[in-house]
């Protein structure tokens, strides 16, 4: 597993940032990792291609690129990527913090928000110049204040039977054995572990081998040469076994019900990019 050094050139141990706030982004390879780390400042986590995973206070985030990862200062964590990805940080000094959230957690990107981000990396890395570059970075942050927040999109479990099927299925998300016979592979129970997954993931069984499922086609496209329309088609039909629309949709929804996918347009769109091909 590839050691990935920081993004920032500011040491981990200095007490503030050069700047109020900072952006860098980078490219990573399959199966990297940043190891365990804390600073004195926050870190909005996001990635353009690719799915980032984030552990913290023994929580596994892993936000799929509609959402973010909000780190507030002095927390010990760290980042992973099972495949290829290419993300950003949006560095944020602590007097700065305030407004955000006080605990860590996803939160949903907008259209506006994710045009600044490809924006801002675009642009050279280093300090922001005053100026033009300063209020982005600025409107960014209020932008990232009143964002919708979202549970983990793909919860995990420190349950050891339940993180144990969890963890089998991570390693092979094409693994179709029921939950009958998953609980017995582990010495438990089909009831045991349907409790255990509404206790500790907040939804079914089901629902989370699909969001996996979904979760592991999404960085397909990034290393493919076929149109992007086309292999996601592709992946989204391998990945939920020609499930309808309506099912993806559910998939997708986030803690608090919101589904990316919301409006009538998208929608439309998904059920055709969905459509079986003759």
């Amino acid at each position: 597993m590839p050691i990935l050094r920081p993004k920032l050139e500011v040491p981990l141990s200095s007490p503030t940032l050069p700047a109020p706030v900072m952006f860098r982004s980078a490219y990573v390879p399959d199966h990297g990792l940043y190891p365990e780390h804390q600073h004195a400042w926050g870190e909005f986590v996001y990635s353009f291609s690719g799915v980032m995973e984030v552990k913290v206070l023994g929580h596994h985030f892993l936000a799929p690129p509609q959402y973010g990862i909000w780190l507030p200062p002095h927390l010990e964590h760290v980042g992973l990527n099972r495949k290829a990805a290419h993300h950003c940080s949006l560095y944020v000094s602590t007097p700065l913090c305030h407004p955000l959230p006080a605990e860590p957690c996803a939160l949903t990107v907008s259209p506006l928000v994710r045009a600044m981000l490809e924006h801002l990396r675009l642009q050279p890395a280093g300090i922001p110049a005053a100026g033009a570059e300063t209020r982005l970075l600025k409107v960014l942050l209020d932008q990232l204040v009143v964002a919708p927040r979202a549970g983990s999109y793909l919860p995990g479990s420190e349950d050891p039977a339940l993180g144990a099927v969890l963890r089998m299925l991570e390693a092979q998300p094409g693994d179709n054995r029921s939950l009958p016979e998953l609980a017995r592979a582990v010495h438990t129970t089909e009831r045991t572990l349907m409790r255990r997954c509404q206790r500790d993931l907040g939804m079914t069984f089901a629902e989370w081998r699909q969001r996996l499922r979904v979760v592991r086609a999404m960085p397909l496209p990034v290393s493919c040469a076929k149109p992007p329309w086309a292999k996601t088609r592709m992946c989204l039909l391998q990945a939920l076994k020609g499930a309808p629309p309506k099912r993806l949709s559910a998939c997708l929804r986030n803690s608090d019900g919101v589904m990316p996918l919301s409006s009538r347009k998208r929608r439309l769109k998904l059920a055709t990019l969905l459509k079986p091909t003759s």
